[in-house]
């Protein structure tokens, strides 16, 4: 069993920057970000295939969302920049059974963390 811890979420003015963290437990090859804004559908930010690193963005992502990690404490990031506030949304992180975007690819998820970004 996979468990996710987030971290990092806040509020932040438009222009500025967040870390999230997702700290997990147990094996998990792909590891993602997913968001989801009030009224909207949950939507898929980016993927990481965690033994070699390779990544995978949304198309919204732009540039300004970068996903990392950190093997050695089973630790992935996502570093968002310039944030405007339609990034204002419930950020989760999820261990999915694919290297995939989609919801319907997640086995686990974490408890999420707010992010508000204030124009």
């Amino acid at each position: 069993q996979v468990q996710l811890v987030e971290s990092g979420g806040g509020s932040v003015q438009a222009g500025g920057s967040l870390r999230l963290a997702c700290r997990y437990t147990g094996s998990s090859g792909f590891m993602g970000w997913f968001r989801q804004a009030p009224g909207k559908q949950r939507e898929g930010i980016a993927t990481i295939w965690t033994p070699i690193g390779n990544t995978y963005y949304a198309d919204f992502a732009g540039g300004r969302i970068t996903i990392s990690q950190d093997k050695a404490s089973n630790t992935v990031y996502l570093q968002m920049d310039t944030l405007k506030p339609e990034d204002t949304a419930m950020y989760y992180c999820a261990g999915l059974k694919t290297f995939s975007l989609a919801p319907t690819a997640v086995s686990y998820w974490g408890q999420g963390t707010q992010v508000t970004v204030s124009s």
